[in-house]
């Protein structure tokens, strides 16, 4: 019985015969050899078949049989090191090919085609290398997500995704009828995460989030995944802290298990390698002053005016990269003006004007990856606030309790897969983490 094999694992059989179960992802016949470029979700590997070593039968379905087409391949498993794949070095001596659909007319050629023709045939375009690789990625970061939340004493809840209330903005919402009622897709977890840590003490949300955000930007999507951890009896400083460490593991996950990947996708990894615990802190005082600075050298006249700021201001993207090209780690600023952050952060002692809030941004203009804050504990400086921002109280009412039962110094944050993923990987819109993206202009697949 010949042991059907993955091909991430090729290596441990060569001189063996084995079988592969997969696609053809590309071939070229050269007279009495063809070269099949079979894939099986773990890598790609070449077959090579050789007509004197088959039967005629077999040497012609090699050359007729069309990309995509569903194969077994059987042969023994040499080592070569100008062979190509993924992770490349290795091919297969073909002594046996059995085709099990045959495919014909795949629609992705290796011919250049157009993003929107691409994103029409997403669910043929994940197949695709690169593809294939930043999904591999994406995995990846999903399970270390898990394990250094799980091995730090976090437990996973789950939260709801119809909500009654909003948590980061009502501009942002998606309405839906709820049996004759208003609701929303969730926003955040965050605030039943806040019920969850008096229950719990340490615990993290993870699953889809939603924002009606009417941008086209390579930075946004409509539906993306975050995780949100929130902990009890944890200060601001102490929030930073974990924040740190849990993105550098994140990172030295992937470095350590998607090299194959990360070096197809053409990552320079040494930009990587240095993400590590503590990351450069900034007031948000004093990224305005920078961002003055930066703008008073800046010689692009469009340029100049994209950094234009007041103190006061939210950072737009164009101010994001600029302070986060000055570090070559991801950089926390802190201490936002409250007027610009969620009504439920904690206030800066001294400064009700700014809050106990941070964003982490990713180098290389990547933007925001984390929004964190120390929250608000005292329940009538909430209710306060939750009026100033015009929000009805019914709807928060439970909320507030929270902080009449048992109140404590607690904090949390919420991390975007998709932007972490296209930082990782390098890429220059955020279209491609997500397997099934959702844009302003894009629902179908």
């Amino acid at each position: 019985m010949v042991d059907v094999i993955r091909i991430e694992n090729i290596a441990r059989h060569v001189g063996q015969e084995v079988t592969l179960q997969g696609w053809l992802y590309d071939k070229t016949d050269k007279g009495k050899l063809s070269f099949l470029q079979v894939r099986d979700g773990t890598g790609i590997v070449q077959a090579v078949v050789f007509a004197k070593e088959v039967s005629p039968e077999l040497f012609d379905l090699s050359k007729r049989i069309g990309q995509e087409s569903s194969v077994e391949v059987t042969g023994t498993v040499r080592a070569d090191a100008r062979a190509p794949g993924i992770p490349g070095g290795f091919e297969i001596g073909v002594k046996d090919l059995r085709v099990v659909q045959m495919a014909a007319d795949y629609p992705i050629t290796p011919k250049e085609h157009g993003v929107e023709f691409l994103m029409d045939n997403r669910h043929l375009w994940l197949r695709s290398s690169r593809q294939w690789a930043v999904q591999r990625v994406r995995s990846t970061v999903l399970r270390a997500i898990r394990d250094w939340l799980d091995s730090h004493g976090f437990m996973e809840v789950s939260t709801p995704i119809l909500t009654p209330s909003a948590a980061e903005g009502t501009s942002t919402l998606f309405e839906v009828d709820y049996f004759g009622e208003k609701a929303y897709l969730a926003q955040t977890g965050q605030l039943y995460n806040e019920a969850n840590i008096f229950a719990f003490g340490r615990v993290y949300c993870f699953g889809p989030t939603f924002r009606a955000e009417k941008s086209k930007t390579r930075r946004h999507l409509t539906e993306f995944w975050m995780v949100e951890p929130e902990i009890a009896y944890c200060d601001f400083d102490q929030l930073l802290e974990i924040e740190e460490q849990f993105v550098s593991h994140i990172v030295q996950t992937c470095l350590k298990e998607r090299a194959v990947e990360l070096k197809f996708l053409g990552r320079d990894t040494s930009k990587l390698q240095n993400i590590t615990p503590p990351f450069p802190r900034v007031r948000y005082d004093e990224a305005i002053d920078l961002l003055y600075a930066l703008r008073e050298k800046e010689t692009d006249a469009e340029q100049k005016e994209l950094l234009k700021i007041e103190w006061g201001d939210d950072f737009g993207a164009p101010h994001e990269t600029a302070l986060a090209q000055q570090f070559d780690k991801p950089v926390f600023v802190v201490g936002y003006p409250t007027a610009v952050k969620a009504f439920y952060m904690e206030l800066w002692p001294g400064r009700p004007e700014v809050c106990k809030s941070a964003d982490l941004l990713a180098p290389e203009g990547y933007g925001e990856i984390i929004g964190g804050s120390e929250r608000m504990a005292d329940p009538d400086l909430l209710v306060k606030r939750i009026q100033e921002h015009g929000l009805p109280m019914e709807p928060y009412k439970w909320y507030v309790e929270l902080r009449r039962y048992g109140s404590a110094p607690h904090s949390g944050f919420g991390l975007g897969v998709e932007r972490t993923v296209a930082w990782i990987c390098g890429l220059e819109h955020i279209r491609e983490v997500s397997p099934f993206p959702r844009l302003l202009n894009r629902l179908y697949p």
